[in-house]
């Protein structure tokens, strides 16, 4: 098939051998390489690969020799690594001149988010965070009409999210912070966030926050109040200790609309000018087949849904998040911390 993608990964854990077994079925995807540190998970991929009937990728250990290696051979890369590698690894990818899909959360500071907008511009690539709300049909739709005006001004924001995320990941990664970047509020509470950050249509002005380990290296719970520039008040509630299950419910309250959507955009319910709305279940719930929309963008045939523009909100949310709760909830000015 003439214009397949080729398509290298680096990191192939769970959820790259996740997609790989769907992704592999796809006539204009062909994976070309992948690396990853564990030979083991290396192998579980590409066999992966071969049961669907593709030649196995070509495999390697640093991911510098792979790009290195292939680059010629190559239109994009995915990425799906512990979070603190996200930012190096990106800007390496960009910086070949490859296009990117990117795994969430898209980097763990404000520089590198600055330092992957600028190589983007430089280098002209598409750059796609795979964040599951942000590739939402609901949450775009739901986007585009609050800039449409059809909801009215946009009065607050009041989003919970809640896991088992504390004994879900004893001995993960995912609570080591030098790797993690972060605890629960980044990891699962950054569907959260960001979907927010894609739906307000305004960088965040002011922030308080305040942070519970219970015990932990990372953050377990988080409780945050903040103030847009465009005036709305936002709190998040992040609950990573509890019964099992996983959830979360976000209300945005406009002045002639209500919005009831969660972090994934898997639902959604709108009040118009209080006539209670019927729940809307996306049919791809979840971000299902996320590369297909990678995919549309590249062709120009899509907007860009999930930037890394965006992406910058968010680190600067994180980064005040992080700032604040380390001064014991002391309030925090957005731009004075990038």
């Amino acid at each position: 098939m003439p214009n397949k993608l080729r398509l290298a990964v680096i990191g192939t854990g769970h959820k790259a051998v996740e997609y790989a077994e769907s992704w592999s079925l796809m006539p204009e995807v062909q994976f070309v390489a992948a690396a990853d540190v564990s030979a083991a998970s290396r192998t579980r991929f590409a066999d992966v690969c071969a049961r669907a009937g593709n030649r196995q990728p070509r495999q390697f250990e640093d991911y510098r020799e792979m790009l290195a290696t292939c680059r010629d051979d190559l239109d994009a890369v995915y990425i799906s690594t512990p979070h603190a590698s996200h930012g190096e690894q990106a800007l390496a990818v960009i910086e070949m001149g490859l296009d990117l899909f990117l795994e969430k959360p898209m980097v763990t500071t404000v520089a590198e988010a600055k330092a992957l907008i600028e190589a983007r511009k430089s280098k002209d690539s598409t750059v796609v965070v795979a964040f599951n709300g942000g590739l939402s049909k609901l949450v775009r739709d739901t986007r585009k009409r609050a800039a449409s005006g059809e909801f009215g001004k946009l009065v607050s924001v009041s989003a919970a999210i809640w896991e088992s995320w504390r004994s879900n990941y004893e001995g993960h990664w995912k609570q080591v912070p030098e790797i993690s970047g972060g605890g629960f509020m980044f990891d699962t509470g950054a569907h959260m966030m960001n979907t927010i950050c894609v739906l307000v249509g305004s960088d965040f002005e002011r922030v308080s926050a305040y942070m519970n380990n219970y015990d932990k290296p990372v953050d377990i719970t988080c409780a945050v109040s903040a103030k847009l520039e465009n005036g709305a008040l936002v709190t998040f509630t992040a609950a990573g200790e509890g019964p099992k299950g996983c959830a979360s419910h976000m209300t945005l309250f406009y002045e002639k609309a209500i919005v009831r959507i969660d972090a994934w955009g898997a639902w959604r319910e709108i009040d118009i000018d209080g006539k209670p709305g019927q729940r809307e279940v996306a049919e791809a719930p979840h971000g299902a087949d996320p590369l297909k929309t990678f995919l549309a963008v590249r062709a120009g045939t899509e907007e860009n849904p999930s930037t890394v523009e965006n992406g910058l909100r968010f680190a600067r949310l994180w980064d005040a998040i992080k700032a604040s709760a380390a001064r014991e909830g002391d309030s925090v000015r957005v731009a004075e911390i990038g």
